[in-house]
């Protein structure tokens, strides 16, 4: 897999309405997960959108959840950038960069789903999400 870059945008708690809509319009395959299939979710909130991913044939991918409770939904500032992939170097160099004089708010670390992601915003206030798929075999 190549690295890639994708708009990931964060809902006031309609992230399935949402995104079940783009594909609506769009097409495509929408993969979405809970905060509950990953564990540790606070009550009220198993069911809400911890990570949707819809791929459409047209090479688009876009990206969304809900805003974990405890964490501000503004619109205007929901949008973050994801760049994923599993080129570990590459993508820890780009992590490097963009964290570099911003704001760490995930650090860059294994995750309970496997992977290596972590979340800061730049030095021009743009929130970046990093993940590094763990090879599987």
């Amino acid at each position: 897999m190549s690295s890639r870059l994708n708009p990931y945008i964060s809902f006031a708690g309609n992230a399935r309405e949402a995104m079940e809509f783009y594909k609506s319009v769009l097409g495509g395959n929408l993969k979405l997960n809970t905060f509950g299939e990953i564990g540790g979710a606070q009550p009220g909130h198993e069911d809400k959108i911890m990570h949707a991913m819809l791929e459409t044939d047209r090479g688009y991918t876009l990206m969304g959840a809900d805003t974990p409770p405890g964490m501000e939904h503004k619109p205007g500032n929901n949008f973050s950038v994801s760049l994923s992939g599993d080129d570990n170097a590459e993508l820890r160099g780009y992590w490097d960069k963009l964290s570099a004089d911003g704001t760490v708010h995930v650090p860059l670390e294994k995750q309970k789903w496997g992977d290596n992601f972590g979340m800061c915003a730049d030095r021009f206030g743009v929130t970046w999400m990093v993940d590094i798929v763990e090879n599987q075999g």
